[in-house]
């Protein structure tokens, strides 16, 4: 596919980087020189320096023959131009854009054919408000990923001594719970990725990705490790579109306190904000961490547009004893240094974007991509078509099926059926397959293997 990206900030350079490598022709277009060079002496995609909405700039990027667009330049105003640009004079036929204001957000009926002409809306901070939310729901849990609606989730977690599983066969799940279904899809040893079988010896620190249908996640966490007690007390650090969302989405729920630099900010998000206490002050002030007693603090979220303020202030409310920290962190590089360590969970708000997009953009009738363990792994929701003439899964057992190497079927959606996979289970048109990829660049191939065609008999 010809695709256009509009933007080559974190979010852009991650996405060339991912769609480059599935041999589609990527174009990236931005007014930073520089960055573009650094695009294009690491990758295999073309670039154009300018203005990402001037129809002269798209149509030298080949916009007449582009077949999707992605606007994700830090304006919104630009993306939306683009958008309109791209659909008026050059007819591009799916047109995908970051839009980050709330204001318009808002206005669902701003973005149709006949106003501002965008198919996919992308929100990277109501992404990250629902990535955190759902790790607040299930504690102790290092990722959560929703599947089908949310009836089906993935859940990594760290196996810790003295937990039930330890030490034991992964077997034993059936034997300790015959009356719940689920599956281990991957677990990363000392960070090499084993593949899991019925003899896998779980042990601890190992991280442990299963998938379970949404009311059997909780049962599953306390056979890998000892149940956290429910959270009650949260703190935010950062009064931005991230911290404001997810303060309104928890108050109702949790004890939350949010602190915010800025006093003219503090007392807007007072004025909007219900339930939840607004504090004027620096996250990083020792002593504002004491006035307000971060011990009895259950989860520190830092969530500022600030990589270095983030990690300090959760360093140091982890060090003051807050139960657990969930840093927001865009440097990758900052991300593999800390997590694991002070810090419980360091969320990269690209890769979590990333995902949204991708689901958009892959072939195949994918219904969702989640993108895992920073990037590396993946796993993804796709589409059964056909009938066992025309296609390689359809009217197969699961067993029969021949996967890509470090790739594992973990359940499937059937109409409002949770089936949990086993070898035996036959895949139907319709069906909804979750699979986990151990290297997301097995996707392409994945895709493949569902695509509908003749000649398969």
């Amino acid at each position: 596919m010809k695709i256009l990206i509009l933007g080559a900030g974190q979010v852009g350079g991650t996405l060339a980087e991912s769609l480059s490598s599935e041999k589609n022709d990527i174009t990236v277009i931005d007014t930073d020189a520089p960055r573009l060079r650094e695009l294009q002496d690491r990758l295999d995609i073309s670039t154009i320096c300018g203005g990402a909405a001037y129809p002269n700039i798209l149509k030298s990027a080949g916009a007449e023959d582009a077949d999707i667009l992605i606007a994700v330049t830090n304006s919104d105003e630009i993306n939306m131009v683009a958008c309109q640009v791209a659909q008026t004079l050059f007819h591009i036929p799916t047109k995908i854009s970051r839009i980050r204001s709330t204001p318009y957000l808002l206005k669902k009926n701003l973005f149709h054919h006949d106003a501002i002409p965008i198919d996919v809306i992308i929100s990277p901070e109501q992404l990250v408000t629902n990535y955190i939310r759902r790790l607040l729901e299930h504690p102790g849990a290092l990722q959560v990923v929703d599947f089908a609606e949310g009836k089906i989730q993935l859940v990594a977690v760290k196996a810790y001594y003295g937990g039930p599983m330890v030490g034991q066969e992964l077997r034993q799940i059936r034997e300790h719970m015959p009356m719940i279904d689920t599956r281990v899809a991957a677990i990363f040893q000392r960070d090499k990725a084993i593949i899991p079988k019925a003899d896998t010896v779980v042990e601890a620190d190992d991280e442990v990705f299963f998938i379970a249908a949404k009311d059997n996640i909780a049962p599953v966490m306390a056979e890998l490790r000892r149940l956290d007690t429910p959270y009650k007390r949260i703190t935010i650090a950062g009064g931005g579109n991230i911290g404001e969302r997810l303060a309104e989405s928890i108050e109702s729920r949790f004890q939350v306190k949010l602190i915010e630099r800025s006093h003219e900010r503090c007392r807007q998000l007072s004025e909007n904000l219900n339930q939840t206490i607004v504090l004027h002050g620096n996250a990083s002030d020792r002593d504002l961490l004491l006035s307000e007693n971060i011990e009895d603090c259950d989860i520190f979220c830092a969530l500022t547009n600030d990589d270095e303020a983030n990690i300090m202030s959760s360093m140091l409310a982890k060090r003051m004893g807050a139960g657990k920290v969930i840093t927001l962190i865009t440097n990758p590089a900052y991300v593999e240094l800390v997590q694991g360590g002070e810090i419980d969970v360091a969320l990269s708000p690209q890769q979590i974007t990333i995902g949204s997009l991708l689901t958009h953009v892959r072939h195949g009738d994918m219904a969702n991509v989640h993108s895992l363990r920073r990037g590396a792994a993946e796993a993804i929701e796709i589409v059964a078509h056909g009938d066992s003439r025309s296609s390689r899964v359809v009217g197969k057992a699961i067993g029969d099926i021949s996967l890509p190497s470090g790739v594992t079927i973990g359940a499937i959606l059937r109409d409002d059926e949770v089936l949990i996979a086993h070898k035996k289970i036959t895949i139907q048109t319709d069906d909804h397959v979750i699979l986990f990829l151990v290297d997301k660049h097995k996707s392409r191939e994945v895709a493949q293997l569902f695509q509908v065609g003749f000649g398969f008999f």
